[in-house]
């Protein structure tokens, strides 16, 4: 029977605290080495969210994701719900089903595979707008049992209507019931079979006699909240090169790696003290710009905040968390806090970093100003263009082409517009009016 994990993972993650620690956006119950993958792309689609309701589709590039986009499914559902085209399938998905050639629409699957299951799911996501995770087991094609994990994410071209659909799925075969039965009657006679056990010796034992371990002390509310000794940590003076200001803010980040569990103390230290060298660095673009170039870090305009965090912090570093990091960078310089002065800002926010996100990320919503309707553009480009000639337009090998017509005033049709002959909307256009 399927289960369903993170049904409504944007809701989960507002309601329940997961410490300043954790990342926010994770998925609650994804905790098992087996659905890593499904962990690291819910964190992809968070990372391309930014302030918007749904990532783009024009962020998206599977073809591009060696991580997990083998195993990874985009569906078109600007065609409507019943029959999704297959924008995109993954190698090894591809591969597990047994599929050769070109596969256009859902209903092309062959029956019984594993991206057929799919249709079991996609609705629920049109339905509540957020990622939903989802575990079953059934036999395949091939007459094997299969147990398999996913999760599926909406996408919009227009940042309202989710139109596409991002699957990963994982699996492995299981022995069949033959098999295991074997298997069983196999382990079964070696146990019987097994010399008994002898006297245990335990495992840090000092000698030959058995010494017993020490019982690990309670760890206690105010263990938890105790605070790193931070001491010999001092902010260089103003002279100092900007490299000592970043190694003091990467030995903050480094204590915050080994101790995050402990303390919001460390984590609010080490956020400060990236500001204070984002601060530094604003004083000196050129020791900026050369960091950069070492580090191997791009600088971008639209958030030149997240290069900080990932010189602080390192590249690699959890996405969902370089995010928060570097809109709370954002907020102390829009509010103009000077040099040591975030950490003690983040600790007397009602909420701590969380609640500051949240709100930031609510202004910004508040300020940014609606994005142009395509849709609407494009149809204004139609309703000025010029008119067609009728033997201009070049037609496939059955001598089909697809067109976009204009009433005239004069109630008579101007084609003022043709799809290229190999578009593959073009065949969506032919495969729906044909129906």
């Amino acid at each position: 029977m399927d289960t369903l994990w993170g049904l409504d993972v944007a809701n989960d993650r507002n309601d329940v605290d997961h410490g300043e620690d954790a990342a926010i956006d994770a998925p609650l119950t994804v905790v098992s080495a087996e659905r890593r993958m499904q962990v690291r792309a819910y964190n992809y689609w968070a990372s391309l969210l930014g302030d918007r309701a749904l990532p783009s589709i024009e962020d998206l590039s599977p073809d591009e994701l060696e991580d997990f986009g083998p195993h990874s499914i985009l569906l078109d559902f600007s065609m409507g719900l019943d029959n999704p085209s297959v924008v995109y399938l993954g190698t090894a998905l591809r591969q597990e089903c047994e599929i050769e050639g070109t596969i256009t629409y859902i209903d092309d699957v062959p029956a019984r595979s594993l991206v057929s299951r799919l249709t079991d799911h996609y609705l629920q996501i049109i339905a509540n707008a957020a990622p939903i995770g989802f575990e079953a087991e059934f036999v395949n094609q091939r007459g094997s049992d299969i147990l398999y994990r996913g999760i599926l994410m909406p996408f919009s071209s227009d940042d309202e209507t989710i139109d596409f659909v991002f699957g990963v799925i994982n699996w492995k075969e299981l022995a069949n019931g033959q098999m295991r039965a074997a298997l069983e009657e196999e382990v079964g006679d070696a146990l019987r079979s097994a010399p008994l056990p002898g006297p245990t010796t335990a495992i840090w034992a000092d000698g030959p006699t058995p010494t017993p371990m020490p019982e690990p002390a309670p760890v206690t509310a105010q263990d938890e909240e105790e605070p790193l000794d931070l001491s010999g940590m001092e902010a260089p003076d103003e002279e100092a090169p900007l490299a000592d200001w970043l190694a003091l803010a990467r030995d903050g980040a480094e204590r915050v790696r080994v101790s995050e569990a402990r303390s919001h103390a460390a984590l609010y230290r080490a956020i400060g003290l990236a500001y204070d060298f984002a601060l530094v660095a604003k004083a000196r673009p050129d020791d900026y710009n050369a960091l950069l170039t070492d580090y191997g870090i791009k600088a971008q305009a639209r958030s030149p905040m997240t290069a900080i965090i990932k010189l602080v912090f390192g590249g690699t570093y959890d996405k969902t968390r370089i995010t928060e990091y570097a809109t709370a960078l954002d907020h102390g310089w829009a509010t103009g806090l000077g040099v040591g002065s975030l950490a003690d800002y983040l600790a007397s926010y009602a909420g701590g970093l969380k609640a500051l996100v949240r709100d930031e990320r609510a202004l910004r919503r508040t300020q940014t100003p609606p994005r142009p309707d395509r849709r609407q553009k494009a149809r204004t480009a139609m309703q000025a263009a010029s008119a067609l000639a009728p033997d201009t337009i070049a037609t496939d090998a059955d001598g089909l082409a697809v067109v976009v017509a204009r009433r005239e005033a004069d109630g008579s049709l101007a084609l003022v517009a043709a799809l290229p002959q190999d578009s593959d909307l073009g065949q969506k256009v032919i495969t729906a009016a044909a129906r």
